[in-house]
């Protein structure tokens, strides 16, 4: 049967990103990667930048091959959306020139930032407005830093855009704010779904920087006739989907019920349940769980996890040492150490950063009073196990938030590609995990625009379409008794 729909989800991870086309022949989904390319941030003497401008080269020449291959199977390409991670920002001044390479959340500008801010409005008052888990690299205190430093950018800045909104700017001359990224500034009233005018006042930032929001699942604009001529896709509409990459994700997520939890695995771990209206009582505050905007008027009642961040830094600092292991290598040497001999808080401080991992972990070990790792088996083993149970305090707590258990938990994401990891994590949690599609991201990216050119009727719908096109992995929990006792000793390193 000839495609009915042919669109291209461009989807950027923290570390890497891609073009996707997708097929829709009115029944099945089907997905091919057009288009990889690194993303790698760029460290000045003083700060650390996203390299924006390559990103946009490579986000072309994406849609380019997928012009020419839609041509060639004598068809068109539908539309297309932009999903990438979030809290990261770009200013653009009144004739729409950029304002300096957007900074990335792990350069320093933010350290101790958030206490200045609670100086100025106090904790509880800003997540009672914006629902949102306080992390120091979130969006308000990076524009915080930016006030208090006396920037000289914000004076002149017309327009402010979250990356997604930024690169969606420079496809189409648009300039507004999705919901799903805007909702992760910490500096959106969650029940308004509007820029927060109290916030924004009281830190001193500019109100007319911050632009409409737009809900996904909504065709933005279309290409400028010079883009759309270049790259041989003219007219070619470009939709608001949810441009955080984890609301892609969930909105991805091949759900059987409205009552499901979802672990979004990859650079960073987000683990939570969809909700109908953003929880902000005060357990969800002491709990510092987040309530993200999602597609079709729903929230992902959530909480961050370091994730796979551990393992790539690991692998990257022993690349630096000389030693080249492969993704195969590391899960093959991880299952070969002792079991349950140590363990990190993975979202302990000293991991955020860039740097030696290996030394940090081993520290850690250290610090706490437990064995320490001798070797890269017992140290990757150290770090996965220690995932598998933050998982499962988290998912604990968002039960407790939630007042019921989840029955199962969805795992989708790059990271499922790690086996150890999906075994592990059934196995901590003690309940079966359905891991897939690896490629959720960029399904929620798809399943929005079919969303918007009414090739669906519902997220329920688009959902149905993803588990019958790609069925997921089932892991069910074993030698849970192994890993229930051993879950006390992780409890008493996290602080």
């Amino acid at each position: 049967m000839p495609h009915k729909w042919t669109g291209l989800a461009v989807d950027l991870g923290a570390s890497s990103g891609r073009v996707m086309s997708g097929h829709f022949d009115g029944s099945k989904l089907e997905i091919a990667e057009l288009h990889r390319f690194e993303n790698e941030p760029v460290q000045l003497p003083q700060t650390l930048h996203w390299d924006v401008l390559r990103l946009y080269r490579d986000i072309k020449l994406g849609i380019r091959k997928g012009a020419v291959a839609a041509r060639d199977n004598g068809t068109t390409l539908s539309s297309m959306g932009i999903d990438s991670w979030a809290i990261d920002f770009g200013l653009l001044d009144k004739s729409g020139n950029l304002l300096g390479n957007p900074v990335h959340y792990r350069d320093h500008r933010t350290d101790d930032m958030m206490e200045k801010v609670f100086g100025i409005i106090p904790k509880k008052d800003i997540f009672g407005i914006t629902g949102i888990q306080f992390l120091q690299f979130n969006t308000i205190f990076q524009l915080a830093a930016m006030r208090m430093a006396d920037s000289p950018l914000l004076p002149i800045a017309d327009a402010f855009l979250l990356m997604p909104d930024l690169l969606a700017f420079f496809l189409t001359g648009v300039k507004a704010n999705e919901f799903t990224n805007a909702t992760t500034t910490q500096m959106l009233d969650a029940v308004s779904g509007e820029w927060s005018s109290a916030l924004i006042e009281k830190l001193k930032l500019p109100r007319h920087i911050f632009r409409e929001v737009v809900q996904p699942g909504k065709i933005l604009a279309k290409l400028s006739p010079a883009v759309g001529e270049e790259l041989g896709a003219p007219g070619l509409p470009l939709v608001a989907v949810a441009t955080h990459d984890t609301g892609s994700a969930v909105a991805g997520t091949p759900a059987r019920s409205e009552r499901f939890a979802y672990l979004s695995c990859g650079t960073w771990s987000l683990l939570g349940t969809e909700v109908k209206a953003p929880v902000l009582n005060a357990k969800a505050l002491e709990l510092n769980f987040t309530n993200e905007g999602g597609i079709n008027g729903t929230y992902r009642l959530l909480k961050n996890i370091m994730g796979l961040w551990l393992l790539q830094e690991t692998r990257t600092e022993w690349q630096r040492q000389g030693k080249n292991v492969s993704w195969h290598e590391i899960t093959a040497l991880t299952a070969q150490a002792p079991a349950f001999r140590s363990f990190i808080d993975p979202d302990d401080n000293r991991f955020f950063s860039t740097g030696d991992m290996p030394k940090r972990v081993r520290e850690f070990c250290k610090e706490t009073g437990q064995e320490v790792p001798e070797n890269d088996a017992a140290l990757l083993r150290c770090i996965t196990e220690s995932l598998a149970f933050k998982y499962r305090w988290v998912l604990t707590r968002l039960e407790e938030l939630c007042g019921a258990k989840m029955a199962e938990l969805h795992m989708v994401g790059g990271g499922i590609q790690n086996t150890l990891l999906c075994r592990w994590t059934a196995a901590a949690c003690g309940r079966p995990v359905l891991a897939g599609p690896a490629e959720a991201t960029a399904l929620g990216n798809i399943s929005a625009q079919l969303l918007a050119l009414g090739e669906v009727a519902s997220l329920a719908q688009s959902r149905e379409l993803i588990a019958k096109s790609f069925a997921p992995a089932l892991y069910e929990p074993q030698d849970t008794r192994a890993w229930d006792d051993a879950y006390g000793r992780f409890e008493k390193v996290l602080k």
